[in-house]
Formats: C-alpha cells, sequence, structure tokens
C-alpha cells in the first residue's frame, strides 16, 4: 500500500517546455558573467559541471561540491570571483522568468488532494540547481508552502536521477521503503526509473519527454487534471488508498 508520493517539478507540477526554459536561462544568465569570463567558456563549464553532476555516485559528495570543482577547475577562477554575480542573477533575474513557465492551479489541488488522501509528500526535483533556484520555481507553481517532507536540491543532495540511488537516498531520509511509494513526473527515463527500485510510477502527460531508451513500466498515466481526478476518486495507482 503506497504511502508517499514523490512529485517531479518542471514539467509536471510546473507545466513548461523545459529546453526552451533552459535556453532562455542560460541566455539571461551568461551575458552577466561577460565582465569576468567569457560567457561562451562560462556556458561549457556550466554543462560539464551539470553533466558531472549526472554522473556522480560518491556519497560523501554534495551535487553541490562536484559542480564547483568541476566548474572552478574549467573557468579558473575562485569561487569568491564569480559567485556573488551568480547570487545577485538568482536573487534579481532569475525571479524574472516565471513567464517561460506556465503554471496551473492543478498543481495546488493535487498536492493537497494528495496530502487529504493521507499520503506523505516529497518534491523529488532532479537536483542539478540550487536550492534558491528550486524553491523560486515551486513558488511560480504556487506550492512553496506545502509541507513537503523532502525537497531535493543540489546542496543536500549526492545523486541525480535517473539513478536508482538518488530515489534511494530519498527513501532512506523518509524511513520508507520504495515499494510504498509513488513517483509522479513526466520524464520516460528520470523519473520512471524509480520503478527499477519497486516504486510505482505515474506518467503526468502534456509536457512529456522521451529519449527512447531505456523504457520502463508506466503504472499509470495521464493529465494533470485525469491525476487529480484518480487522486480524489482513488483510482488506478491510487485505488489502495492509506488509511487517514
Amino acid at each position: 500500500m503506497a504511502k508517499v508520493i514523490l512529485f517531479d517539478l518542471d514539467g509536471t507540477l510546473l507545466p513548461m517546455d523545459t529546453e526552451a526554459f533552459i535556453k532562455n536561462y542560460l541566455g539571461h544568465l551568461a551575458p552577466r558573467v561577460a565582465s569576468i569570463i567569457d560567457p561562451q567558456e562560462f556556458i561549457k563549464a556550466l554543462w560539464a559541471g551539470t553533466e558531472a553532476m549526472m554522473r556522480n555516485l560518491e556519497e560523501e559528495k554534495t551535487n553541490e561540491q562536484v559542480f564547483e570543482e568541476t566548474f572552478l577547475k574549467l573557468v579558473k577562477l575562485n569561487k569568491e570571483d564569480i559567485w556573488p554575480t551568480l547570487d545577485e542573477f538568482y536573487s534579481e533575474i532569475f525571479p524574472t522568468l516565471s513567464h517561460l513557465t506556465s503554471p496551473t492551479p492543478l498543481a495546488k489541488k493535487v498536492v493537497e488532494k494528495a496530502l487529504e488522501q493521507g499520503y506523505r509528500v516529497a518534491l523529488a526535483t532532479n537536483p542539478v540547481f540550487p536550492k534558491v533556484a528550486i524553491y523560486e520555481r515551486l513558488r511560480w507553481a504556487g506550492i512553496a508552502d506545502m509541507p513537503f517532507e523532502v525537497v531535493t536540491v543540489y546542496e543536500n543532495s549526492t545523486y541525480t536521477k535517473p539513478h536508482t540511488q538518488y530515489y534511494q537516498a530519498i527513501c532512506n531520509r523518509l524511513e520508507i521503503d520504495p515499494t510504498d511509494c509513488i513517483m509522479i513526473g513526466n520524464d520516460k527515463q528520470e523519473d520512471l526509473a524509480a520503478s527499477k527500485i519497486g516504486m510505482k510510477t505515474f506518467l503526468v502527460e502534456g509536457h512529456v519527454i522521451d529519449r527512447g531508451e531505456p523504457v520502463y513500466p508506466i503504472d499509470d498515466h495521464g493529465t494533470l487534471e485525469e491525476l487529480y481526478e484518480k487522486l480524489t476518486k482513488r483510482e488506478g495507482v491510487f485505488r489502495e488508498a492509506v488509511e487517514v
């Protein structure tokens, strides 16, 4: 019987075209560092740092530490030379990018319904962004005040999707077995990989990301509205409701 629901954020609770968002995000960020480093070199180092986080399986290093080590080595700068500019971007410019997403009241309704049905909830977004950027997107989605027991950000995470270690680490923090969890997301590879350790999965349609391979089982699927309806009626993967 499922007891915990893990929600993805981008493309799931916060509808968006992720590829277009990242392109615009970098388009706003890179010029901010032009007085410090060539913007194209900055972007290359940023992607290299991100890829290092995606590959990392060293439990003793957070994603933040992995990113900083890779990024700073490539840009040949000290952290204090560039981080204040990045912090300024996230506090002043990043909040203005909400127009690149399509927030819906359904996001909050879905999380509230999950809580009403007795589920514990966690926000399982890929932790390759700093806390400030992830919590800003939670505000855009209208769910920053929801009582998520875990929110994965790069400061508090040591793995990323689609590694099973990422999902197991969340379960460890929640002290729950993976078979008691439902992962809800829009990415057929990164989110549905949770099925490898026994989690049930729900694919949110509308902004589905599918790279073709690998293929994982889908226990249930539907739009965000259909997700809300199934939660309300305790249908599909939510048929075995937790005891409230």
